[in-house]
């Protein structure tokens, strides 16, 4: 049974139905997120990439003055329209390093690969295609030099808070003393303001969502009804956490291949993605609890999204 076919069996087997979201990312899914990054509503990108374009020299200086030398990596880099700007600062500064990209996406390495080197000449870039945890591990074996990770996006917030710790305790153990991450956190801020971020009025997260679905209907021969579920978000603004949900619209049966087949109450809820939010002494707290030291913040000049710069401790 290949990974794919086994985590979907699971998680819709479960008494709390869920589907994992690195699965969101096939080719058509990098072409929506592609969609979602522009739409009015969703305030992320825009934030980061203000971060990017007014501090990169800053976050380049905070880098150059704790590491001699590093090789930069970033996990899931998207198109890299916001580390572009750090990345043409280091090669101003830094210009020995080698950029690694990591995502579990084929399409989107084959697309940095190519694209990367007309943007920004010059550039060393090696692309690696896989698991986190796994290409970091290869990393280890391709270079000696001490790490620079980025970890943007508020990918993070796609884990519950009280698996934040647990996320960079595992990530640590693939770096050295004294080696650098920065990565995002969407701060708390008004509800109606996250909550119409996953719910644009022009439907594009939802179509995002089904595509899960769809995708599951082409490589796995399930036959989803995409018509018969409604995306259906919500906000706890006590907790942070935005969690997406697709929501059966009738009773029904989903055949899944040969495995068998699924039943849906009417409105069971299929749990598709958190999108967690932070207080900046949330992500502090999360810092020394994971073995790192926070060493700097960069905000947007809203304020709504902090790109936090850590060291790993000995």
């Amino acid at each position: 049974m290949n990974e794919f076919l086994k985590d979907v069996w699971e998680g819709l087997s479960a008494p709390q139905k869920s589907l994992n979201s690195k699965y969101f990312y096939d080719e058509e899914g990098d072409r929506i997120f592609r969609e979602i990054m522009d739409c009015p509503e969703y305030y992320l990108t825009k934030c980061e990439l203000d971060i990017f374009v007014n501090q990169s020299k800053n976050i380049a200086k905070s880098i150059n003055g704790n590491l001699a030398d590093f090789d930069l990596v970033e996990l899931g880099p998207g198109d890299c329209t916001k580390s572009e700007y750090l990345l043409r600062e280091l090669l101003v500064t830094h210009k020995h390093f080698t950029y690694y990209p990591i995502d579990i996406s084929e399409n989107i390495i084959n697309q940095i690969n190519t694209s990367l080197p007309n943007r920004i000449p010059g550039i060393n870039i090696h692309g690696l295609n896989g698991d986190y945890m796994a290409m970091l591990e290869k990393l280890n074996e391709l270079s000696a030099k001490n790490k620079v990770v980025l970890f943007l996006g508020s990918s993070i917030g796609n884990f519950p808070l009280t698996e934040n710790p647990s996320f960079f305790r595992h990530l640590k153990q693939y770096l050295k003393p004294g080696d650098l991450l920065i990565t995002g956190f969407d701060l708390k801020k008004d509800a109606s303001v996250i909550l119409n971020a996953y719910n644009d009025e022009a439907g594009i997260t939802k179509r995002f969502n089904l595509n899960l679905l769809k995708r599951i209907n082409n490589t796995l021969g399930a036959d989803f009804d995409l018509d018969q579920f409604e995306h259906s978000p919500i906000y706890d603004l006590g907790s942070g956490a935005c969690i997406s949900y697709l929501a059966s619209k009738i009773e029904q049966s989903v055949q899944i291949g040969s495995m068998g087949s699924i039943h849906f109450a009417k409105d069971e809820l299929i749990y598709m993605e958190i999108s967690q939010k932070y207080t900046v002494e949330d992500t502090h707290t999360i810092a020394y609890q994971s073995g790192f030291s926070p060493i700097g913040e960069f905000y947007d000049s809203k304020k709504w999204f902090v790109d936090a710069l850590w060291r790993n401790n000995e």
